[in-house]
């Protein structure tokens, strides 16, 4: 055989294997992209589980709660970093972005700070996701007339319609420390959002108009939530500047000029 026609012929299966190799990595792309962001993912603190206020129970006994109903928490050491162990729920628990899923990150996000304080921990099943959206969803059309595209306001108001053993408070966001002192003290804060400018890459369609997200947790540059948007969006992580500057209430549907608010939800007092 010449040289001209052995070096086609190697050319040939060299090229042969680079279009095979580049159709399985096509093929395999979303597994490929997966195991790329949990080996490039920061490591994140462990995660703590709800601590109910401890009641004192006579003059002398005084323990600070976390469920107070001061509109700051009190003063606490601020950890470096923290994560509380808020369960994750996609908003569409069964991948169905129809409606009212793709409106639901609303009810996802009240849920899953709702489980955190009962003890809920890791991941709802798909099953029992989908029930408990439909229900809160069934719930504000029959209390309130609508459940879409609800503002902070409105958030607070089914929230604590729906579950009276929480309260809830809307606090202006004035930069990370706003989050941070919450967080530190184990309260989950949710996050109103212009969902066009959330840097998540697994949005689909450049993301949604309005979004809702759980903040529970923080290291020393990011933000760590439970994005109902994706189902990746379980310890999901944000840099500062990229979620704040998200951070934006419904605004009759001018949501890039909203309000910079937080959503604060916690157990009554008792």
């Amino acid at each position: 055989m010449s040289r001209s026609r052995t070096n086609r012929k190697v050319a040939w299966v060299a090229g042969a294997a680079v279009v095979v190799a580049l159709g399985l990595a096509y093929a395999n792309r979303v597994a490929i992209r997966d195991v790329f962001e949990r080996l490039t993912t920061p490591p994140l603190p462990i995660a703590e589980t709800y601590t109910p206020p401890v009641v004192a129970t006579s003059k002398e006994e005084t323990v600070p709660s976390v469920a107070a109903t001061t509109s700051e928490p009190t003063a606490v050491s601020i950890p470096t970093e923290k994560l509380l162990d808020v369960p994750f729920m996609s908003q569409a628990p069964h991948a169905n972005w129809d409606m009212p899923y793709q409106e639901a990150c609303e009810e996802a996000s009240a849920l899953m700070v709702r489980g955190y304080y009962q003890g809920i921990t890791g991941r709802y099943d798909p099953n029992d996701a989908d029930r408990l959206i439909l229900d809160l969803v069934a719930f504000q059309k029959k209390q309130f007339g609508f459940y879409e595209d609800t503002s902070a306001t409105a958030t607070k108001r089914f929230i604590e319609a729906a579950f009276p053993e929480l309260e809830a408070e809307v606090v202006p966001l004035d930069g990370p420390g706003s989050i941070i002192r919450y967080v530190a003290q184990g309260i989950p804060v949710i996050l109103p959002a212009d969902g066009k400018t959330l840097p998540n890459p697994n949005f689909r369609n450049g993301g949604p108009k309005y979004h809702m997200l759980v903040v529970r947790g923080y290291t020393k540059d990011r933000f760590i939530t439970n994005d109902p948007g994706t189902r990746k969006g379980e310890n999901f992580t944000y840099t500062y500047d990229g979620l704040l500057d998200a951070v934006h209430d419904w605004n009759n549907g001018d949501v890039p000029h909203g309000r910079r608010v937080m959503i604060i939800v916690r157990p009554k007092s008792l």
